[in-house]
């Protein structure tokens, strides 16, 4: 679907106000609970997101990523050893020495939040995008912080660098081409989000809810103007819901893909049968960005990774638009 075709029928199934495109948006009651997932830069974002509201965050599903601050604010160091490299070899050290100068000034929420959270990592061995090494260091990383119980790595499965589910029509699952999701006969958003939530009701078989559009804040943070939010039936009735937010990865923009990474992933089929918001929110793409990835090697602010990150922030208020005012 090409965007103006994505944005014709997103508007016409909606009714439009702003800054949210929601019918009304004080019938939703999201709860207090956030998790976060992405792929590849979305994986970095994820991750990003994932520490530094750590307070609202308490789960995070990352596949084909990378540690947090692995470029170190140097583009140089992103591609040498967080990407493809078979050389590669983040720098945990370094990166935990500036992590606990963040934390020690307040621009990062304390680590030790972490500690109950749950996190599930997928990196597939024949992903030649993102080296084995680096999703590695990933895992070692996450194992500094949290109850090695509450850690789930897939590592084991052929998969290229895409976002893999059980569905036939898509990409093969050893191919890692645009819109970067495949059929692989696995069902990465119902295991992720079973990792994170806990046991699920089965999907709905085709999506019932409405996917609308919001207002994305500028403000120095290279987003899009128009994010998207999945609301399934029961949470625009007033029904208790919680907010995961799916980051996408590079290429992986509306204004790339249309409405792909949107409605392709399942995680909407779940989210109808689990009460359960999907935020998606959009990076725009750049001259300094062409693929509009999310910022993980600090195109946007060299405190890209801290609270005060300004992609971090306008995702957070984005978010928050669907809180009840």
């Amino acid at each position: 679907m090409n965007n103006s075709l994505l944005r014709h029928s997103i508007v016409v199934s909606m009714l439009v106000a702003a800054p949210v495109v929601v019918a009304d948006s004080k019938t939703l009651k999201i709860v207090e609970k956030i998790t976060v997932s992405g792929l590849s830069s979305g994986a970095y974002m994820a991750a990003q997101f994932h520490v530094a509201f750590s307070e609202q965050v308490n789960g995070a599903a990352l596949i084909a990523g990378g540690p947090l601050y692995c470029a170190q604010n140097n583009l140089g160091t992103a591609l040498a050893h967080c990407m493809g490299k078979a050389d590669a070899k983040p720098d945990l050290a370094a990166i935990d020495s500036y992590l606990d100068q963040l934390e020690q000034t307040g621009l990062l929420a304390q680590r030790s939040n972490l500690q109950d959270d749950k996190v599930w990592i997928l990196h597939g061995s024949a992903d030649t995008t993102v080296h084995q090494n680096v999703g590695k260091a990933l895992v070692s990383q996450y194992h500094q912080w949290l109850t090695p119980a509450n850690i789930t790595v897939v590592n084991d499965k052929p998969f290229a660098h895409h976002f893999p589910t059980n569905v036939s029509g898509h990409s093969a699952c050893n191919v890692s081409e645009s819109p970067f999701i495949a059929s692989c006969d696995y069902d990465a958003a119902g295991e992720l989000l079973t990792h994170l939530l806990g046991p699920l009701s089965k999907p709905s078989a085709s999506t019932t809810g409405n996917l609308v559009e919001l207002t994305q804040s500028q403000a120095g943070s290279h987003l899009a103007k128009t994010g998207f939010a999945y609301i399934p039936q029961s949470c625009a009735k007033g029904e208790p819901c919680q907010l995961h937010i799916s980051f996408h990865g590079c290429k992986q923009h509306a204004d790339a893909v249309g409405d792909a990474y949107l409605t392709q992933t399942g995680l909407n089929n779940y989210a109808d049968t689990n009460n359960l918001v999907v935020l998606y929110p959009q990076v725009a793409a750049s001259a300094f960005n062409p693929h509009g990835c999310w910022d993980w090697w600090g195109y946007s602010s060299e405190q890209y990774i801290s609270n005060k990150g300004p992609q971090l922030q306008a995702v957070k208020l984005l978010a928050e638009q669907l809180y009840p005012q």
